[in-house]
């Protein structure tokens, strides 16, 4: 019994040597981690970027349009402010890609200690 079981134990561990090397995939990375994480990054604030310039210019028309067709001064002053609200957003919405292209790139090689 035991010399029957030692004999399909050799058929079969080198079987499943076999079927794991075949299993196996090899993976060569051709950028290291930070290049793609800074691509990723980039890529999507672009998207973020484009997408609320988009939104403030629609916004922006919206609240200009409400101002042309109100009829009293309150609602007026709402529009002013929330025209103030939608380009403030812009703003800071556009002044981090403004950081991340220019003021980063400067700080790039102040973090090692020397």
């Amino acid at each position: 019994m035991k010399n029957k079981m030692k004999k399909m134990a050799a058929r079969t561990l080198p079987l499943a040597v076999y079927i794991l090397m075949l299993l196996t995939v090899q993976v060569f990375a051709v950028e290291d981690m930070w290049t793609v994480a800074n691509r990723i990054i980039i890529d999507v604030y672009n998207k973020i970027a484009g997408v609320s310039t988009v939104l403030a210019a629609l916004m922006t028309t919206v609240c200009v349009v409400g101002m042309k067709l109100s009829n009293n001064q309150q609602k007026v002053d709402q529009s002013v402010d929330w025209l103030k609200r939608i380009w403030i957003a812009w703003a800071i919405i556009n002044g981090i890609g403004a950081f991340l292209a220019y003021v980063r790139p400067l700080l790039s090689g102040l973090n090692t200690i020397s």
